[in-house]
């Protein structure tokens, strides 16, 4: 058993406006990081085009209509501030939520142990009915109601350690108590949601927020003292994991200060818990990380772990 990495360069084709942070250079660094030789054994996959009939397990047809009609020709369309489509913008969503479909049909199947989704845009802010925070459709939301809706699973826990709260995640997933969803980020900051008193309708959220300049010792507190015993609870059938690296000290967009060495720390954990309930059946998809060096470095640490994991 091993560890896929799925990714297409059709999500090199969301081309967004000069200066804009989520830019294609971000995928660029990841792929470059995750060339060396050290990365030989990884399965290296395509990502597909999610159908529509994916998207829709999370946004209703109205919404997805909408993104569909947004795309111009040429130019840019912005759908909010900080979000914006232009020509290749809609087929690089659908192979970043094809990435983590594909990448729950291949673990549940048990053709590999583990997988990492390297795709962009990003997902986790992209609520039911608004695309927003440079996010279009919701993967890792889709990969939980694929493993649910399409393989039957009753418990999907979702760990998400990107430095902006997931949002969108939690509303997509408020609902479903078949879905932990399970969050540290940085508040206050971008997009305001995330306190520990938002806990879901069935009791199905738990959100861990920490303060400006809270470095790697307080990440580890908030998983070792709330998120995996919360997880060993819940003794998951599969484990996702929304890999935003932008808690990394160098980060321009906010104001933690983790490093390589927690995300990696992280991964071993949740990889860890993953072997004690299912199997280490873990899929992880590339969220946020604006400082190319530390995105890149970040990355090989974690899926370096994975690959260790999945061996």
């Amino acid at each position: 058993m091993t560890t896929a990495l799925f990714t297409h360069p059709d999500c090199l084709g969301h081309v967004t406006p000069e200066g804009h942070p989520e830019r294609v250079s971000r995928l660029e660094s990841v792929l470059a990081a995750l060339a060396g030789p050290e990365f030989d054994a990884l399965d290296r996959r395509e990502a597909p085009l999610a159908e529509r009939s994916e998207i829709l397990r999370a946004h209703p047809e109205a919404q997805v209509a909408f993104i569909e009609a947004s795309i111009p020709a040429e130019g840019w369309v912005s759908l909010d501030a900080d979000t914006h489509v232009m020509a290749g913008s809609m087929t690089a969503a659908l192979r970043a939520a094809g990435a983590n479909v594909a990448a729950v049909d291949a673990v549940l199947a048990g053709e590999v142990t583990n997988a990492f989704c390297a795709i962009r845009p990003p997902g986790h802010h992209a609520e039911r009915t608004m695309a927003m925070g440079f996010c279009l459709f919701d993967s890792i939301a889709i990969a939980a109601k694929r493993a649910l809706d399409h393989h039957g699973l009753t418990r999907v826990a979702i760990v998400d350690f990107d430095v902006h709260h997931g949002n969108g995640t939690q509303d997509i997933l408020w609902n479903e108590p078949r879905v932990l969803f399970a969050s540290t980020h940085q508040m206050p900051l971008y997009p305001g949601s995330g306190s520990a008193h938002e806990t879901g309708a069935h009791g199905n959220i738990i959100n861990v927020p920490l303060p400006p300049g809270a470095g790697g010792a307080a990440f580890r507190r908030a998983m070792e003292g709330q998120i995996l015993p919360a997880l060993e609870d819940f003794a998951p059938e599969l484990v996702l994991v929304s890999a935003g690296f932008d808690a990394h000290v160098a980060d321009p967009l906010a104001q933690l200060n983790f490093t390589a060495e927690d995300f990696a720390w992280a991964t071993e954990q949740i990889c860890a818990l993953a072997r004690r309930h299912c199997g280490g059946r873990v899929v992880s998809t590339l969220e946020g990380g604006y400082d190319l060096e530390a995105l890149a470095a970040c990355t090989a640490a974690h899926v370096k772990v994975l690959m260790e994991q999945g061996g």
